[in-house]
């Protein structure tokens, strides 16, 4: 698949911005900051020993073999010592590069944390009547600023992404935060209380998601790839006309992709959606060829890729507009980014499923 243009993959990427959050338990809420400090704590480094000096660093040249040996050994030494110092050195320069990249992601977690909106209160209405008092004590405790003109429900909401992100961004440091990762976490925390169940899940959930995050963004492009090889071989016709507009790649349905459409459809939507998709999952991890979903939506193979199919579906259901009207990428973009709030999950899961009984074979 070529690669797209940089405006392209910019412009996709700009199309993410953060979601909800949610509460804990009323007056016992213990934050994942504490599971998060003695993770730092224990990944601080401390300098390794300088290795001892040698009394033969002072022996002047001999002839004599024990006072050649004697030399050889003490540039041995110096050349350890030296090896030791640059190891100490590049140790300090990453815990520093380390402490910089959390920096920034504290930063940009607590922006998308206060930005979180409230659909998911109606769902969780006890985590919801959470005090004022308490949502500003445990804002405290994790450090989050220009809350006050939030409701506690946002706040406390807002705080429980902050605790369980940055303990995250500890455990992973490889992936850290990016913007996105608070959309996935807002639907766990939604229905578990306990922060440190909601933490491992959220790690559970990252096993499959985490490459939807990674800078080389290898796992998007196979995402987008699988996505235009469902278009190809379902519609011929709009994918040649997403080839005239140099759009094959797919760049417009990224933020799909990234956040497991949950900018697109309503948290409660989102819930069934990734509810089926666990199920195909579980289903293949179990040796599973035909689950009873699959079996009620016409034989359809369980699929690692259902996400993939439903995307691609939601794509094929405007493919008259697209072919009509529209003659560049970002119009296809702004499209694509239009469907948040006009999709029926039901309808866009029996496409998809009617996708993997006709083109699964193809595609694998």
């Amino acid at each position: 698949m070529d690669s797209p243009a940089s405006e392209d993959v910019v412009s996709a990427r700009e199309s993410l911005s953060s979601e909800e959050a949610i509460p804990n338990n009323e007056d016992e809420y213990q934050p994942a900051t504490s599971a998060m400090e003695e993770y730092s704590d224990s990944k601080r480094i401390t300098g390794p020993n300088v290795a001892p000096d040698s009394d033969s660093s002072d022996s002047e040249s001999s002839d004599d073999p024990e006072a050649s040996q004697t030399f050889t050994l003490t540039e041995t030494t110096e050349d350890f010592d030296h090896n030791q110092s640059s190891k100490e050195d590049m140790e300090v320069q990453s815990e520093s590069r380390s402490r910089e990249d959390f920096t920034t992601w504290q930063r940009i977690i607590r922006l998308d944390a206060i930005r979180a909106n409230e659909e998911w209160i109606q769902y969780s209405p006890v985590q919801a009547a959470v005090s004022e008092s308490k949502a500003h004590r445990i804002a405290e405790v994790v450090g989050l600023k220009d809350y006050h003109h939030l409701e506690p429900a946002r706040i406390f909401h807002a705080s429980r992404l902050v605790a369980i992100l940055e303990a995250y961004a500890l455990y992973d440091p490889e992936i850290g935060y990016c913007q996105g990762m608070s959309d996935l976490l807002s639907p766990i925390i939604s229905v578990m209380t306990e922060d440190h169940e909601a933490f491992w899940c959220f790690v559970g959930f990252m096993k499959k998601a985490r490459h939807n995050f990674r800078l080389d963004e290898v796992g998007i492009r196979r995402q987008l790839n699988t996505v235009s090889k469902i278009i190809k071989y379902k519609d011929s016709h709009l994918y040649r006309h997403l080839v005239n507009l140099q759009a094959e790649d797919c760049f417009f349905v990224y933020r799909m992709v990234v956040v497991l459409f949950r900018r697109e459809l309503s948290f409660e939507q989102t819930l069934c959606l990734w509810e089926v998709m666990w199920a195909d999952q579980a289903a293949i991890r179990a040796g599973i060829g035909k689950s009873a979903w699959s079996r009620i939506r016409q034989r359809a193979p369980p699929t690692d890729d259902l996400l993939l199919y439903a995307i691609a579906a939601s794509v094929l259901q405007r493919r008259k507009q697209i072919i009509e009207r529209y003659s560049s990428m970002d119009e296809i973009l702004r499209e694509c980014n239009a469907m948040a709030g006009h999709l029926d999950v039901w309808k866009l899961l029996d496409d998809a499923h009617d996708l993997v009984v006709t083109v699964h074979d193809k595609i694998e």
